[in-house]
């Protein structure tokens, strides 16, 4: 799925995350009508097994979740242009990944419900916060269906095997592009401390009382990432 209009010399590319869609996390909430009226083109990519994208029956297929996305630009990474990328939850480790594998073609980015589950430990956290996630994913692959939770369990079990599912401090020091972090205080995959302090050049801003899963809709993340991408509507 792309959703884009207008001309602006930075796109702005949204990345949503595991069992959601680009209409269901971004275009929904109002995301992409605040970034057009900033003055901004913003582009929405489905992660593979998601919304409309590719479905492989391969499960392989699912651990690189960059690729798709960057077949799908306007434009190649070595045209020289550039891109700001906005990421929740699994599009956001998405969008750490494409920017060490592309760091030319990234100039900003921001980062929604990530944290120390993804320099350490487990991919959800542990204990209570585990079961909790656990079944939040759970309701979601429900309403999904049979069919897609089929595929959904592809991606998550993919993401999972995955050698380099956790960012090392090497990586993540290499990511010198300027960065906003933005979690919510009851949210699992925090708190943000472990990953903050291995990006270089990254503002952090918590979010009092917000979860995991209602973090796209709150305005305190969309103020803020709006104002870091310096697209806030003139009204």
């Amino acid at each position: 799925m792309s959703i884009w209009s207008g001309e602006a010399p930075v796109p702005v590319v949204f990345l949503h995350g595991f069992a959601t869609s680009t209409q269901m996390t971004w275009v929904e909430p109002g995301w992409f009508d605040l970034v057009k009226e900033g003055g901004r083109r913003p582009l929405g990519y489905d992660l593979l097994g998601h919304g409309d994208a590719d479905t492989p029956d391969d499960i392989e297929a699912y651990k690189d979740l960059v690729t798709p996305v960057i077949e799908q630009l306007p434009f190649t990474p070595d045209e020289g242009r550039q891109i700001d990328i906005v990421g929740y939850s699994l599009g956001a480790r998405t969008a750490l990944d494409l920017t060490l594998r592309h760091p030319q073609l990234v100039r900003r980015l921001v980062l929604g419900g990530i944290g120390r589950n993804v320099v350490a430990g487990p991919a959800m956290g542990a204990g209570e916060d585990r079961a909790a996630a656990d079944y939040r994913f759970e309701g979601l692959f429900r309403t999904a269906g049979a069919e897609r939770a089929e595929i959904l369990k592809k991606v998550g079990e993919a993401q999972s095997q995955r050698d380099d599912r956790h960012f090392t401090a090497d990586q993540l020091a290499t990511v010198t592009q300027p960065a906003l972090l933005v979690i919510g205080t009851e949210d699992f995959a925090g708190p943000p401390g472990p990953l903050a302090d291995l990006l270089p050049n990254v503002t952090v801003k918590e979010l009092p009382g917000v979860d995991h899963f209602s973090l796209p809709k709150q305005f305190g993340f969309i103020d803020a990432a709006l104002d870091f991408l310096d697209c806030v509507p003139s009204w």
